[in-house]
């Protein structure tokens, strides 16, 4: 029997160059951020090389990931220079690993629900720590421009509103928007994109039984039963913030039940307008948060993380939010 290094290096073309296996390792050219193609995602798929050649699995990579944030938080709590110096680089040991375990899968095309579901609880984890730790730290600094009053609770309050309501509004339709362009440019095969009818229907064919008030997965089930549970309530969200989207992707299955089925003329016109979108949704995911966050912490002004993501990063997901809805208006089916 193939030991998991051997199985996972037999899913791997190992006489490919680096720069082909760069390109494989990417969900789209249209998709990737600069800083992500020329300094995330080669280090990414140096670690992927190197966890498939010993066998660790993405999953393992993705939990590992997770630890890394966590302590990244722990590290923004404290005010000393060095303290957050090791946030910075663990935070970023922690994006290295997300991509490392997308760039595992895609490149090896060993994906599971368990795995999905790993990765976009990940980033969650991260930022909740972080959140968590800029909220303590401020307790005891005084309020901005001014030496008589504290943050105390008010920390908390500025870092749940932007972290429960504005941090996962952002991601969640940034990354709808990302899996939209994906299935127009490569299909089924290279997006997530999903809806709510399917998530129901796939919830409804798996077994299950009761346990206690719960309904689960049965058996080899579980796993897949408890993503697509959660999942579901994830489309319904990003289904009902994008009403114009919706109007024009029914019409676009009713006549094209495949993407493949999809005249090329509408697919390229598509992907035209949907383009200069993408630095939107890249805006609003990893990088540009982290590197305010970085600033805000080593300056000792964290306070700033959190404001400019209900500000600056709001009004950028109320303008992407409306450029997209106006453009699915313009399509004729």
């Amino acid at each position: 029997m193939a030991s998991a290094s051997e199985y996972l290096n037999g899913l791997v073309r190992m006489d490919k160059s680096f720069k082909q296996l760069l390109q494989e390792s990417f969900k789209s050219n249209d998709t990737e951020e600069t800083l992500d193609v020329y300094f995330t995602r080669p280090i990414g798929l140096v670690f992927a090389l190197m966890w498939i050649k010993i066998g660790v699995t993405p999953n393992f990579v993705t939990i590992l990931s997770m630890f890394l944030g966590a302590g990244a938080g722990f590290c923004f709590y404290h005010t000393e220079l060095w303290w957050n110096v090791c946030g910075v680089v663990l935070l970023m040991l922690a994006n290295f690993c997300d991509s490392t375990d997308g760039q595992m899968a895609r490149l090896t095309n060993h994906k599971t629900a368990i795995g999905r579901m790993l990765d976009g609880l990940a980033s969650d984890v991260w930022f909740f720590f972080c959140y968590l730790g800029i909220a303590l730290r401020l307790w005891n600094q005084p309020l901005p421009f001014q030496t008589e009053y504290n943050w105390t609770f008010w920390g908390f309050v500025l870092c749940g509103f932007a972290g429960f309501y504005w941090h996962a509004r952002q991601c969640q339709l940034a990354d709808y928007y990302r899996q939209i362009h994906l299935y127009f440019i490569k299909g089924e095969e290279g997006s997530e994109l999903n809806s709510t009818e399917q998530e129901q229907r796939l919830l409804d064919s798996m077994p299950k039984r009761k346990m206690g008030p719960f309904t689960v997965g049965e058996g080899e089930h579980f796993w897949d039963y408890l993503f697509h549970h959660f999942y579901i309530g994830w489309c319904r969200k990003q289904e009902k913030n994008t009403p114009e989207f919706q109007k024009f992707f029914r019409k676009v299955k009713a006549k094209y039940p495949s993407a493949a089925d999809m005249p090329q003329q509408l697919r390229q016109d598509f992907r035209a307008k949907s383009l200069p979108l993408m630095w939107m949704t890249n805006t609003l995911t990893h990088n540009t948060r982290a590197i305010v966050m970085f600033i805000s912490c080593l300056v000792n002004e964290p306070w700033i993380y959190p404001l400019f993501e209900i500000t600056v990063l709001a009004a950028l997901y109320y303008y992407m939010h409306y450029r997209h809805e106006t453009m699915c208006r313009t399509f004729e089916v």
